[in-house]
């Protein structure tokens, strides 16, 4: 068994006393302190994360948008330059590769960035379909530590270390600027429910920007923040995560993010028919929905936990469930039968252990930010 990567952060995540673990095959801060403080810093102050095991994937040439169209399920040839746009990878069968997040950052030149535990599926996928394209597909995942300060506060951290036009810059928009003299991507985009940006910057300029901005955020009270809390953060804000809530057994229609699939795009693009066959299954006998679920006591419903009517009748299963910080009680997410899945159903429960535990229906998500 190979030892784990490790990040260019590695010896700072050290030195602060962070707690690491085995993650996607890098070595990642689980937390530094406690997980429901970091957690609480970024819900109200700001926090600074280590993402530099993400996979970032280039895509150049003329025929790079045309190429994306072909590869992944989203209109990325529409997209502007400057913006970004979350989407997927599909097989062939329609079950979902890895979600994503694209990148265009010139009229040539894309960048995906994938889950880590997904890259390498990911580049060999992109680099199988770029047949027949005037598109190159390049392993970026060496060229880039990925910074992120998410929280309210932290657009004024940034503002004091860079020049650029933070107020302009939309949700899901990234600008090449200098942040405390390091060239970085800022892009306002995140996985907290929060408002925040990931700087994507040299492997060699990561360890004196986290630096600086841990100085810039020191009076706006902004923490060090590992990989623990960014789960409660993103399952409060409702966001799915791979190998939970997104599988290759499940189509994005299933996932119900069919929104993400782009039929009216021109060309054929990989799963097309398969998802095409999936969103008129969902139209007629919708499959098991994704809900929001609370608890009504105290124990906390996990990944693969039953969910059922109450009696002992299996409905559903939990796909992620922890203690949620912000609303006091234990959460989670699952997918349940149709029939179960409104806000609001009564005798829903989750077997802990046994247990039929009583838990209500909600909307997702649990937490949205007041903008």
């Amino acid at each position: 068994m190979s030892e784990p990567r490790r990040t260019a952060l590695d010896a700072l995540h050290r030195a602060l006393g962070a707690t690491m673990t085995d993650f996607a095959g890098w070595d990642m801060p689980l937390r530094y302190t406690s997980e429901r403080e970091e957690h609480q810093a970024v819900r109200t102050r700001a926090g600074l994360f280590d993402l530099s095991h993400m996979g970032e994937i280039t895509v150049t040439g003329p025929q790079a948008g045309e190429l994306l169209d072909h590869a992944l399920v989203g209109h990325l040839s529409a997209l502007a330059p400057g913006r970004a746009r979350y989407t997927m990878i599909c097989a062939a069968d329609g079950g979902i590769l890895d979600d994503l997040i694209v990148y265009r950052l010139a009229d040539r030149e894309y960048m995906i960035v994938a889950n880590a535990s997904n890259a390498q599926t990911v580049l060999d996928a992109v680099t199988e379909r770029a047949a027949g394209f005037d598109a190159a597909v390049r392993d970026d995942r060496d060229a880039y530590a990925l910074l992120a300060v998410q929280g309210p506060q932290s657009p004024g951290i940034l503002k004091s270390l860079t020049d650029a036009d933070l107020d302009g810059l939309k949700y899901y928009a990234g600008l090449p600027a200098t942040v405390a003299g390091a060239d970085a991507l800022i892009a306002r985009t995140g996985y907290t429910g929060e408002d925040g940006f990931e700087l994507f910057v040299a492997p060699g300029d990561a360890e004196r920007l986290w630096q600086e901005l841990t100085a810039a955020g020191a009076g706006a009270g902004l923490v060090p923040c590992g990989l623990s809390c960014r789960d409660t953060l993103r399952l409060e804000a409702g966001m799915p995560l791979y190998g939970h809530e997104l599988t290759t057994a499940l189509t994005p229609f299933d996932a119900g993010l069919g929104r993400v699939v782009k039929f009216d795009k021109p060309g054929d693009f990989v799963g097309r028919d398969a998802l095409d066959a999936a969103a008129r299954k969902a139209d007629a006998t919708p499959p098991r929905r994704l809900v929001g679920l609370v608890a009504h006591g105290r124990r906390v419903p996990r990944a693969g936990y039953p969910v059922t009517d109450g009696s002992g009748a299996v409905i559903g299963e939990v796909t992620s469930g922890a203690p949620s910080p912000t609303l006091g009680v234990p959460i989670a997410m699952a997918y349940v039968d149709a029939p179960h899945a409104a806000p609001g159903s009564a005798g829903v429960a989750v077997d802990i252990r046994g247990a039929q535990e009583p838990h209500d229906v909600v909307a997702l998500p649990f937490y949205k930010r007041e903008r």
